[in-house]
C-alpha cells in the first residue's frame, strides 16, 4: 500500500469514528507522528495531502526542520521537553503538547516574552501513574493550570495524555473519557476555552475519536515500524 492509500485509510477510519458518535470529522485533525522517520517520507506524505507533522526529539526536529524548509508544514512538538531546549521551538512549532510542569512553563514564558509571540501549549497528564511517562498527576493539574493562565506570553488551547498501553483499545476508553472530563472540570472552574484533546495513537486513535479527541497522533499506521 502507498502513502496516500495509508493516509486515506486513517482519514476513513477518524471519519467512522466520528458518525458512530456523531462527531464531524473536520473538528479532528490528523498529526503524523515522525519520530525517526526519514525527511524524504515525510514530503512524500505532505505531497499526499497531510500538513501536521509531530517530533519527539528537538535535535532531530531541527535537522528535518531544515530538510524541509521549502515546505509549509505545521509542526507541533509532542515529546518531553527539557526547559534548555525550549529556545530551539519558539517560532518552529505552533503547538507544544508536553507541557507538564512549572519550571517549564517558567522557560517557555521567557523565551516566548523574549521572541515576542505567544506560545500554545497543550497540558499533558500522566493519568496512569507512570513513572516512565512525562504528565503532571491528574491532581496536580489545576495548580499548574493556575500558575500557566499567569503566564501572558502562554495560551493553553486543551489537554495531552498517553494512557497506557492495553492489547484491546477498549480498555483504554476509561483514560480518555478521564482526560475529556478533568478538560470540562478546568472549564468551568477556571471560566476558559480548551479546545483540544490530544489523545489516541495507531492502535487506539479510533476509542480515542469516540471519546473526544481532537487530535490523534499517529505514527506506526502512516509510516510503518519504528527503526530505533
Amino acid at each position: 500500500m502507498g502513502e496516500c492509500d495509508r493516509l486515506q485509510e486513517v482519514l476513513e477510519r477518524i471519519r467512522s469514528a466520528c458518525e458512530r458518535v456523531g462527531r464531524d470529522p473536520e473538528e479532528v485533525t490528523l498529526l503524523g507522528a515522525t519520530k525517526t522517520v526519514p525527511p524524504e517520507v515525510i514530503r512524500r506524505f505532505y505531497g499526499c495531502g497531510l500538513r501536521v507533522f509531530g517530533e519527539n526529539r528537538v535535535q532531530e526536529f531541527l535537522k528535518k526542520l531544515e530538510f524541509l524548509r521549502d515546505l509549509d508544514i505545521d509542526w507541533h512538538f509532542i515529546g518531553r521537553l527539557q526547559t534548555n531546549k525550549v529556545k530551539y521551538l519558539m517560532g518552529r512549532v505552533s503547538l507544544i503538547h508536553s507541557l507538564d510542569r512549572e519550571s517549564l512553563a517558567e522557560e517557555i514564558q521567557k523565551r516566548a516574552e523574549r521572541s515576542g509571540r505567544v506560545q500554545e501549549v497543550l497540558i499533558e497528564v500522566n493519568l496512569g501513574g507512570e513513572e516512565t511517562k512525562g504528565g503532571v498527576m491528574p491532581e496536580n493539574l489545576k495548580s499548574l493550570v493556575e500558575y500557566s493562565l499567569r503566564k501572558p506570553n502562554i495560551k493553553i488551547l486543551g489537554l495531552m495524555a498517553i494512557p497506557p498501553y492495553r492489547e484491546d483499545p477498549d480498555e483504554v476508553r476509561p483514560y480518555f473519557a478521564k482526560l475529556r472530563e478533568l478538560r470540562d472540570d478546568l472549564e468551568r472552574e477556571f471560566g476558559i476555552q480548551l479546545p483540544h484533546l490530544s489523545m489516541g495513537m495507531s492502535h487506539d486513535f479510533e476509542v480515542a475519536v469516540e471519546e473526544g479527541a481532537t487530535i490523534v497522533r499517529v505514527g506506526t499506521l502512516l509510516f510503518g515500524e519504528r527503526k530505533y
